[in-house]
């Protein structure tokens, strides 16, 4: 395992250098079992903050090109420091992003991803909660569409 390939687990995953550096040692040198490993040590990072409360966090606003389409959607956590931090907003944008463009009548959480069809909206919940070491809840959202009734969801 060299320090570039270290460095590409980092990036691709999320996870501390020496979370990635025994991953790798775990998988035995093999990228996509170091992936593997650190997935699974995400969701189980997830399951014991998910009691934790969430007092904090962003209402996030994203109007579509051509100004149509119209969403908020509130997103909490449990500091401001995590509230402020610039995967927390990339996150909270990109799920802004993802119900605007909604066009799965699943739940917004087992909706496929628009930036990686691959996950789900709930993996990249899980790999967001895992990365910044907090819960975090998506709370509420409504999607404005002219012509339309507002889509108020209550989580």
């Amino acid at each position: 395992m060299s320090k570039d390939e270290i460095l590409k687990l980092r990036e691709t995953t999320g996870a501390g250098i020496m979370d990635c550096k025994r991953a790798f040692a775990e998988a035995r040198g093999s990228f996509d079992k170091a992936c593997e490993i650190l997935r699974k040590q995400g969701i189980e990072v997830a399951k014991k903050k998910g009691n934790r409360e969430v007092r904090e966090g962003q209402v996030i606003s994203y109007v579509h090109a051509g100004g149509k389409i119209g969403v908020l959607v509130e997103i909490s956590c449990e500091t401001d420091f995590v509230a402020r931090n610039e995967i927390f907003q990339r996150f909270a944008r990109d799920v802004a992003m993802q119900v605007a463009a909604q066009t799965e009548d699943a739940p917004l959480l087992d909706q496929k991803f628009i930036k990686d069809p691959a996950k789900t909206v709930r993996d990249i919940l899980t790999e967001t909660i895992a990365r910044l070491g907090e819960n975090i809840v998506i709370r509420n959202f409504v999607r404005f569409e002219v012509g339309e009734e507002p889509a108020i969801v209550r989580l």
